[in-house]
């Protein structure tokens, strides 16, 4: 994974905020620090930026950066 931040689409921010509203059980694939491809079965708790990035946290406790996202529940981020 590159350590620059790279923006992702609004509309799939959009997507993430709801998913948070939401409080549901959602299916994440990441790329991890390793750029191992990872899947969580968890709810997004936040959605919030830092230091110039957008980052998500789960009901696992991860804290995951948004550009490190592949998938949320079908939504694939590329398709965005």
């Amino acid at each position: 994974m590159t350590t620059d931040y790279q923006p992702i689409s609004c509309d799939f921010h959009d997507l993430l905020e709801v998913h948070a509203t939401k409080r549901q059980a959602t299916t994440i694939q990441f790329r991890d620090a390793d750029g191992q491809l990872q899947t969580r079965h968890a709810i997004i708790t936040d959605v919030f930026a830092r230091d110039g990035a957008d980052y998500l946290t789960l009901s696992t406790g991860e804290t995951l950066r948004l550009d490190q996202l592949i998938d949320v529940d079908g939504a694939r981020l590329a398709d965005y």
